[in-house]
């Protein structure tokens, strides 16, 4: 029998939010910006397992896109950049079923950081970032975001890796918070200064303070032992973020496809993204595998979503809640994350 999420204990909540997180992920990976879901329907069917990507990508814009990096130290795409300019390109072209996206394999990479040091270290995890995206081979990832792109034109004018962040919109860029905020979840205060610490490491401005806000809003609590619904409806009740201005409550009796299409877009901006997630979080609260199969048809940004998604309901309701083919099915899962350590004065 499955734990209630009474009776759920701290390292079922924090492996709960880190597997989970990759699932949203990997699940989505295929149909990932995907904005006619007619399209999505005819190439995949309904999707509720990992499924590999193939071209052509009915909505892919790679086509709209050209990549000319500025020297050594500014060439994150190596051979994936002749598949740039041209159409029909998906944009995880080369991953396989269950494989995630560049941006949960630098979480693995940011795990592994955290481990090593007993802590977050900023500038340590800068520099194992830097190496991995300048060498060729790190991954198989066609798409490289726009944030990427940036910090590593300001990088290889010169910059130091502390100053090359640069304002932003996007929700992938609140998900690698997350293992840093569960590394921490004993000691609340220095997890949200060490996750609000990495987020500005790439994305600032505030929407993304206000994105990385709802979300240790939500987390925290909930690794604590805090009913998700219980959280999310407080939040939304004292409108106590401006990404929450939305009558998500009356909204749950009405078609998710309507909610999140109609209502709020599928893009990927925190505007839409934000509240998405908490709709979703707050409707199918005690529900890992719905809500992460219907995130993953509704497509848009499905893997960003899906990634905070994944978050907030494994952290609520634990491993074991999450379906075993999906946990045995990651082909790279996340490594076992260690706890605060001494090192750490904070």
């Amino acid at each position: 029998m499955e734990p209630s999420t009474h009776s759920l204990d701290l390292p079922q909540r924090r492996a709960g939010a880190l597997i989970a997180m990759f699932i949203g992920d990997a699940l989505a990976m295929p149909v990932h910006w995907y904005y006619n879901r007619r399209a999505l329907a005819a190439d995949y069917g309904h999707v509720t397992d990992y499924l590999a990507p193939r071209n052509p990508h009915p909505d892919s814009i790679l086509w709209r896109s050209s990549y000319r990096p500025s020297g050594p130290k500014g060439d994150i795409l190596h051979e994936h950049a002749r598949f740039w300019g041209r159409a029909g390109i998906h944009y995880h072209q080369f991953l396989q079923a269950g494989e995630n996206t560049l941006n949960l394999k630098l979480c693995a990479l940011l795990i592994e950081s955290l481990n090593q040091h007993r802590a977050y270290r900023a500038e340590a995890y800068a520099q194992d970032y830097i190496r991995y995206m300048t060498t060729a081979g790190s991954h198989a990832d066609t798409y490289v975001e726009e944030y990427h792109r940036r910090f590593f034109a300001n990088y290889a004018a010169g910059s130091p890796p502390s100053a090359c962040g640069v304002p932003e919109k996007h929700v992938s860029g609140i998900i690698g918070m997350v293992p840093v905020a569960v590394f921490y979840a004993h000691a609340p205060s220095t997890a949200r200064a060490r996750a609000l610490e990495h987020l500005h490491l790439t994305h600032l401005g505030p929407r993304m303070d206000a994105a990385g806000a709802f979300l240790l809003d939500v987390l925290m609590p909930v690794l604590a032992g805090a009913p998700l619904g219980q959280v999310l409806t407080d939040l939304i009740r004292r409108q106590a973020n401006p990404l929450l201005g939305f009558p998500l409550e009356k909204w749950l009796d009405h078609p998710d496809d309507v909610v999140i299409g109609q209502r709020l877009s599928t893009a990927c901006y925190v505007e839409d993204a934000i509240p998405a997630i908490a709709y979703l979080a707050l409707k199918y609260p005690d529900d890992i595998a719905q809500a992460l199969v219907v995130n993953t048809n509704l497509g848009g940004d499905n893997a960003g979503r899906g990634a905070v998604l994944g978050a907030l309901l494994g952290a609520a309701n634990g491993l074991a809640a999450i379906p075993a083919r999906w946990r045995t099915g990651l082909l790279h899962p996340p490594p076992p994350l260690g706890v605060r350590g001494p090192m750490d004065a904070s």
